[in-house]
């Protein structure tokens, strides 16, 4: 089974509010699924979040 993170685990995550995860989300840049009154990442989206957000090219 997959496994989800709520908002606020995504924020603990990487150091910033709940409003800018909520950000990432209403701009399509983090996928995430709408359950109830919030959101649940599946941890293979946040792996595809950061790869897009790498600035280190790889060859």
């Amino acid at each position: 089974m997959q496994k989800y993170l709520s908002c606020n685990e995504v924020a603990e995550l990487y150091g910033v509010k709940i409003r800018t995860v909520w950000g990432w989300i209403r701009d399509k840049k983090l996928s995430a699924i709408r359950l109830n009154k919030g959101y649940r990442i599946r941890e293979e989206d946040i792996k595809r979040f950061e790869i897009g957000r790498n600035t280190i090219k790889e060859d």
